[in-house]
């Protein structure tokens, strides 16, 4: 557990602002009907604050900490290139010497941010986190984005240092302002939170849309509730279906299970019942358990399901029911299977959850 995950109370803050405007995105058109639950709890990864607004809400976006990643170095700069590739390659040791060497040859920003994420995650080195900030602050005076964005993380985590969520927006807003995407997502949740920043659903919503477009699909997942609801925007359902979809081939699962729903009913897209089925089966199998709940509703609601397919979907409503996603409606549909086949679902749940 990283020192990070200090801050993920803002996860379970911002999950609750998308329960509640992605509830019209969880009905789905299937007998017995639906519950009126949302179809996921949002998975933000951001390593920030964020609550409910006042009026209403990404996840997060994300809300276990931002991912920590050191961009590919400038192809017109081979020493830093070598710097990267070895980092890549896992050779860390032979990534702090040359970044060292290059910092000493040229003083150059991205081998100091290099040599952060080092410290920062014991790569090659012992881990020293007050070292990683004085990297990060170095490579962030030298105009480096990533710097910032990783030390405006550890100022938000308390790492390196107390923590500082004043310049961490600072930071952020500078990073955000080069371009990098997971700035502008983590800026858009202070935003949002409303505590470090004046809480500002439209300037949320268009650093959400800058990194959305970025393709950073928690952002993409975020933005697509935000024009489901009209949060910030307006209400747009159709963008808010093209965003579900892309944050879906970007493997959000979230964005997986509510895309899935909008194919099955028809809603913002063309109706696919096929493509929504094979979505929730994705899911599932990734163990979300408000997927294995619709996929078995779907399989088992279907006009003249085959008998395994129901007893698939019977296995499924097993499996998210071991996860605390109950359905009494499946519970008395399966009360009137066979014993044979009743047997058949549960032996299908044991398996999957490795259970003897």
């Amino acid at each position: 557990m990283t020192p990070e995950m200090k801050i993920l109370r803002s996860i379970a803050i911002l999950a609750s602002f998308l329960m509640l405007t992605a509830s019209a995105m969880a009905q789905m058109s299937l007998t017995p009907p639906a519950a009126s639950e949302p179809a996921s709890k949002p998975k933000p990864k951001p390593a920030t604050t964020a609550k409910k607004p006042a009026a209403a809400k990404p996840v997060m976006p994300a809300a276990a900490p931002a991912a920590t990643a050191t961009p590919a170095p400038a192809p017109d700069d081979p020493n830093v290139d070598l710097v990267y590739g070895a980092y890549q390659r896992g050779q860390y040791k032979t990534a702090y010497d040359l970044a060292i060497k290059r910092v000493q040859d040229s003083g150059d920003p991205k081998a100091m941010t290099m040599l952060g994420e080092l410290s920062a995650n014991a790569q090659g080195i012992k881990r020293d986190d007050a070292k990683a900030a004085e990297w990060y602050k170095r490579a962030a005076d030298g105009g480096d984005r990533e710097g910032m964005f990783e030390l405006a993380m550890m100022r938000l985590a308390g790492r390196g240092g107390p923590v500082d969520r004043e310049e961490a927006a600072r930071l952020l807003a500078s990073s955000a302002k080069l371009g990098n995407p997971k700035a502008a997502y983590n800026l858009a949740l202070l935003y949002l939170d409303g505590q470090t920043l004046p809480q500002d659903l439209r300037r949320c919503a268009e650093l959400l849309r800058l990194a959305a477009d970025a393709g950073n699909p928690e952002a993409q997942y975020a933005l697509a509730t935000f024009y489901k609801e009209g949060t910030g925007v307006p209400k747009d359902v159709e963008k808010s279906v093209r965003l579900l979809q892309a944050a879906s081939l970007a493997d959000n699962i979230d964005a997986e299970v509510e895309y899935a729903i909008a194919l099955y009913n028809g809603t913002g897209t063309p109706k696919n019942e096929a493509a929504a089925i094979a979505l929730l089966r994705k899911a599932a199998k990734q163990n979300s358990p408000i997927a294995q709940n619709r996929l078995a509703r779907v399989l088992v609601s279907a006009p003249g399901a085959p008998v395994d397919q129901v007893i698939e979907g019977f296995k499924w409503h097993l499996v998210a029911k071991t996860a605390g996603k109950g359905d009494p409606e499946l519970d008395e549909a399966m009360s009137k299977l066979s014993p044979e086949d009743h047997a058949k679902a549960e032996a299908g749940a044991r398996k999957w959850l490795n259970v003897k």
